[in-house]
């Protein structure tokens, strides 16, 4: 037990009873599904790991670095000016810099009407550093009637030699940099990979001043076409690709389609590296290789959705059309699990405007709910919610169809390169696991090699691993998602420190 003294107000609201919500994440879902929650008369809690709102998409500067104009880095800044208007002058609990890494059913006793309750399970302190108080990270525990999950993503690695060298960084991670500290990751960066990430990525990279001699897709765009009606009910996507197009050209960047970087050379920083045709399959077609000249490569191979805590609870998730998997959702972002809620990215990738209107549903959905008004769920709003979410849902399932990577992409990788960076394995080591030792899955292959075993847990190689145990007719999918007890690291003072009447959680089967 801590002393509450050090606790902060919002720490020591957390401890005094459950709340109707918690939110966990503050991205463009949860911070929809808190704000509507809140104004519908729900106390909520939101948790979320960094010290500002906003998550990965609305990323944006400390305001120690005195940025004027933020939302030249954004598209849609309006849409998240009205969510942290609406947060600030509302009654969401913030829980910032709260790092979760459980979440348990609790009986909720007579105290509570014998209802069941959730405990979010989180320790404090900016990125696993502690607060300054000396006592490092805290454990806290919040209480709620009713979860909502809009945890995210991260970026899916396709390792290729080279690609540890210093100045390659993840396509994602080079736009983090520039949202928030302002920086570049070098003067000449080619963006790869594949995705339309990466036109943002790199009309971002040129616009503040990079010279980007070259946007490298693996895939095509002219596979879109074959959607024409999908294509033709979000005329907005196709002014936005446009507006990527047109920065672009004014930056003379130049588009290299059916093509990816099988190698990065240098020694103590990336020099150049090698483009590649590819075939359908994504197998390098043999001299096809061209060098070009850079100091930086920041390259991204879609994202994938992060689904610890909803897979630790045990919800059900489904095979989205990428290869990656996301929780399956019914038609008012509920799980499979009974006040579970999800919204955004962990039920399939689909960008912010996706997000922003799931979270607002769940929102709805929840306070319907706890409320015992049904109502809420019968009028234009949610009908409006629901048209524009199966809108959205069909064009997220053709760019994942466009963009999933084909399973000839394994080619690129020779014996020596490093697949798993963590512990230091190899292609060549995984290989022989398969080869020699029968390995046929990803779990038969980490425990044989270590792969995945790091601090990372299996989220840069995970897919890189599965895709190698699969062979020649496996599928370029991501693993099946594990289900553990712990999302994330968790010093085991922290562990120590929970409360002794709760019970810890323990791992499935």
């Amino acid at each position: 037990m801590r002393d509450s003294a050090s606790e902060t107000a919002p720490e020591r609201r957390a401890h005094e009873g459950p709340y109707d919500l918690a939110v966990v994440g503050a991205g463009p879902a949860g911070l929809a599904g808190a704000v509507t929650a809140a104004e519908l008369g729900l106390s909520v809690a939101l948790l979320d790991s960094s010290a500002q709102p906003g998550g990965q998409y609305y990323r944006h500067p400390d305001p120690a670095l005195g940025a004027t104009r933020p939302e030249a880095l954004h598209h849609d800044w309006a849409a998240f000016a009205d969510l942290r208007h609406r947060l600030d002058s509302g009654t969401v609990t913030r829980l910032t810099r709260h790092h979760v890494w459980t979440v348990v059913r609790e009986d909720g006793g007579a105290a509570e009407g014998g209802e069941d309750l959730w405990a979010v399970h989180a320790v404090t302190g900016p990125d696993g550093n502690g607060d300054g108080d000396g006592d490092g990270q805290r454990p806290v525990r919040v209480r709620a009637r009713a979860v909502l999950l809009a945890t995210g993503t991260y970026e899916r690695h396709l390792p290729f030699p080279g690609w540890t060298l210093p100045g390659v960084v993840a396509a994602g991670g080079a736009q983090a940099m520039l949202k928030s500290g302002l920086v570049l990751p070098g003067g000449r960066v080619v963006v790869a990979g594949s995705g339309p990430l990466l036109l943002a990525v790199a009309a971002s990279l040129a616009s503040a001043g990079a010279r980007v001699p070259a946007v490298v897709e693996a895939s095509g765009y002219l596979a879109y076409a074959r959607e024409p009606r999908t294509l033709l009910a979000h005329p907005h996507k196709l002014l936005e690709g446009a507006a990527h197009g047109a920065a672009l050209l004014r930056h003379r960047v130049r588009p290299l389609v059916r093509s990816a970087v099988t190698r990065a050379h240098g020694t103590d920083r990336v020099e150049a590296v090698t483009v590649s045709r590819l075939d359908r399959d994504w197998r390098p077609v043999p001299g096809t290789g061209r060098r070009i000249a850079c100091d930086a490569l920041a390259i991204g191979h879609g994202l994938v959705p992060q689904l610890e805590l909803a897979t630790g609870l045990g919800c059900a998730t489904r095979r989205a059309a990428d290869g990656t998997h996301a929780l399956a959702l019914n038609a008012l972002q509920s799980t499979s699990v009974p006040g579970v809620y999800a919204a955004g990215e962990a039920g399939g990738v689909g960008g912010a405007p996706l997000a922003l209107t799931e979270g607002e549903l769940a929102g709805l959905a929840i306070a319907a709910r706890t409320l015992g008004r049904p109502a809420l769920l019968d009028g234009a709003r949610v009908r409006e919610l629901r048209r524009r979410r199966h809108r959205l849902r069909a064009f997220a399932e053709v760019m994942a169809r466009v963009h999933a990577p084909g399973e000839g992409w394994t080619r690129w990788l020779d014996d020596a390169t490093e697949v798993c960076r963590c512990e230091e394995v190899t292609a060549g080591g995984v290989r022989e696991a398969i080869d020699d030792y029968g390995a046929r899955d990803t779990r038969t292959v980490k425990l044989l090699t270590r792969a995945g075993m790091g601090w990372c847990q299996g989220r840069m190689c995970g897919t890189a691993v599965a895709c190698l145990a699969a062979g020649a007719a496996g599928a370029p999918q991501s693993p099946p998602p594990e289900r553990r007890p712990l999302s994330v690291p968790v010093p085991l003072g922290a562990l120590a420190a929970v409360e002794g009447d709760e019970e810890a959680p323990t791992a499935d089967g």
